[in-house]
């Protein structure tokens, strides 16, 4: 039976339309747009995983799951508002 190396919590990077993209699509200059990427985001099967991820690993910079940097923070605040 072959190992599978990587954890439940990554297996959405194996289909996630993101592998597809090069990082600075992802990671833009400051000041430069997040649309194209939250567009891409938004069409991938793998978009929540990706956010969670992001949100427990205190990612503080790129695109993930659809949400910039400043848009996790105001989800992580809210969130710890409710909790």
């Amino acid at each position: 039976m072959p190992i599978n190396t990587m954890t439940d919590e990554l297996l959405w990077r194996e289909t996630a339309l993101c592998a597809q993209a090069g990082p600075e699509f992802f990671f833009p200059a400051p000041g430069s747009s997040t649309r194209e990427a939250k567009q891409l985001c938004n069409a991938c099967e793998g978009r929540v995983a990706c956010l969670e991820y992001a949100l427990a690993h205190d990612e503080r910079f790129g695109v993930w799951g659809g949400m910039s940097e400043k848009e996790r923070d105001r989800l992580r605040r809210s969130r710890s508002a409710r909790g």
